[in-house]
């Protein structure tokens, strides 16, 4: 069994007890990280070396940034989503790792809609549909985990009105993951869980948390290949309730040994 957890810590420097503690003790063999907002110079490798992680860091400074820990060697690491050679924002990284194809998304948030930042995130996804095909046509299975940034149904989130004009919840947006969907891939967690109102984001402001009032928007999409070994994906509250915790919390998906 191999277990590939995503989370988006949002800072790693102001997160890391957080995220020690947690590594620590859920002790995934895979995780996903988003929203570092550090350079990869200050990326805390050693104290995450010590844990027993490989460790690849595409970061930025103050903005962004993914990385991919591993108990196992990470292999030819690409780092940036392919398709526009100008964009130089820390969002996408990709990795061989336990046999799998693994990437680290962190997808553009988009609003306000009717500004540059949603045109950038439906490009972005035009982007990862043309690269999603074409890892499909690899031989590895493919776990593609982060933050992506999109409400897919009106039952993952806590009041579809009050986002219903937010980049999130948009139809440009919702069509698009859908159509990674349609390629081939498998959405893990709805996969296995049909009930309504499960959230992996809760914002700090208005007792979002304490009111139950989230989002989800953390997913793990799977090829094929990885989809036929899926054995659970789980959204794991805990960390969301420590101290000085991100507004995201994990999300954890274990695959079947290949046969």
């Amino acid at each position: 069994m191999t277990s590939i957890a995503s989370w988006n810590v949002n800072s790693i420097k102001a997160r890391l007890p957080n995220v020690l503690a947690w590594l620590e003790t859920a002790a995934p063999d895979v995780a996903l990280l988003q929203e570092l907002k550090t350079v990869d110079d200050n990326f805390p490798r050693l104290e995450i070396e010590a844990l027993g992680y490989n460790v690849a860091v595409h970061g930025q400074k103050s903005y962004n940034g993914v990385a991919i820990l591993s108990k196992a060697p990470l292999e030819d690491v690409m780092t940036g989503l392919p398709g526009d050679p100008e964009d130089e924002q820390a969002r996408y990284l990709e990795a061989t790792t336990f046999g799998l194809r693994v990437a680290s998304i962190y997808l553009p948030n988009g609003n306000p809609i009717k500004t540059e930042k949603f045109t950038y995130k439906l490009a972005w996804m035009d982007r990862l549909l043309d690269h999603g095909r074409a890892l499909l046509q690899g031989e590895a299975p493919v776990v593609l985990g982060g933050d992506y940034n999109i409400i897919p149904q009106d039952e993952d989130v806590y009041d579809p009105r009050a986002f219903a004009g937010d980049a999130l919840a948009q139809p440009e947006s919702r069509q698009r993951f859908r159509a990674l969907l349609n390629q081939g891939y498998t959405e893990a967690f709805r996969a296995l869980h049909s009930e309504p109102h499960q959230y992996s984001f809760w914002d700090y402001q208005g007792g979002a948390w304490q009111n139950d009032h989230g989002l989800r928007i953390d997913h793990f999409l799977l090829s094929p290949q990885a989809a036929d070994r899926l054995d659970s994906c789980e959204i794991d509250r805990g960390p969301r309730g420590e101290k000085k915790a991100s507004d995201h919390t994990p999300v954890v998906c274990r695959l079947r040994d290949a046969a």
